[in-house]
């Protein structure tokens, strides 16, 4: 009678645990299922927001003209090389840096010659009254760029230089991912800050690019104060004591 009881009590339990294994089967592969279809939705937005972002973006007041791009040299990967091609620009200054940067992106001559991940978009770009341009970029920009210290400056300088080529109301650039301030491009190159545009970026074709470091804003205190640097008063001289000669008046004559 004991052993029965025990083995009934043996049953319940494992009954009780085969129905919890069947359950948990269930709502693991639901869970795979809807973590699977919500991957897929994600991967679908992104296409589509890839695909309205590289629409060619024209305007009424567009005219052909010779557009200097910067993309890697056709002799060697480590520096970038100016190449001139026809492109419908148009007159406002936002609009022709998207335009650029769309093309910088699509039309480079040779795929060795990329700078940008063929994947890369230019989401937004928005010129401020005093000329930054803040470009914001979809997420393969930052997961698609070689890591490393030359391929995330090369992309970068490839940005600055074409729009100091041929925006000239253009004075710095802000780099975002998706809406976002990011640390690093890909690990390396800071995008915390701004980068200088300017014709002296745009470097002769076959030399070396130099980095382009970002201009960073002062720290700030936490009220959100910025701490400026003041340069110190030089130091106050000293009195001249009672008892030293004042060199202005004559030495006292000797009887």
């Amino acid at each position: 009678m004991k052993m029965t009881f025990v083995w009934r009590r043996w049953l319940v339990a494992a009954s009780i645990l085969a129905v919890l294994v069947v359950i948990g089967v269930f709502m693991f592969f639901g869970l795979r299922q809807r973590v699977s279809r919500l991957g897929q939705e994600e991967r679908n937005a992104e296409q589509s927001e890839r695909a309205v972002s590289r629409v060619a973006i024209t305007t009424p007041t567009d005219e052909k003209i010779q557009a200097r791009m910067f993309w890697l040299s056709a002799t060697t990967h480590d520096t970038l090389e100016p190449v001139d091609i026809e492109l419908p620009l148009s007159a406002d200054p936002a609009i022709r840096a998207k335009q650029l940067i769309q093309a910088l992106i699509a039309q480079v001559p040779d795929p060795a010659r990329r700078t940008l991940p063929a994947d890369a978009s230019l989401l937004q770009l928005y010129l401020l009254t005093d000329g930054t341009a803040v470009a914001d970029f979809s997420d393969a920009l930052a997961t698609e760029t070689p890591s490393g210290i030359l391929s995330e400056q090369l992309a970068v300088n490839s940005i600055v230089n074409t729009l100091a080529a041929n925006v000239a109301s253009i004075r710095r650039l802000k780099i975002l991912i998706h809406g976002q301030e990011v640390e690093t491009l890909a690990g390396h190159v800071d995008l915390t800050g701004f980068f200088t545009v300017s014709a002296a970026l745009s470097a002769p074709a076959g030399l070396p690019v130099l980095p382009t470091s970002p201009t960073r804003l002062p720290p700030t205190t936490p009220g959100g104060v910025r701490i400026l640097k003041h340069e110190s008063a030089p130091p106050t001289p000293p009195a001249p004591s009672a008892s030293a000669p004042n060199p202005a008046q004559p030495a006292p004559k000797s009887k």
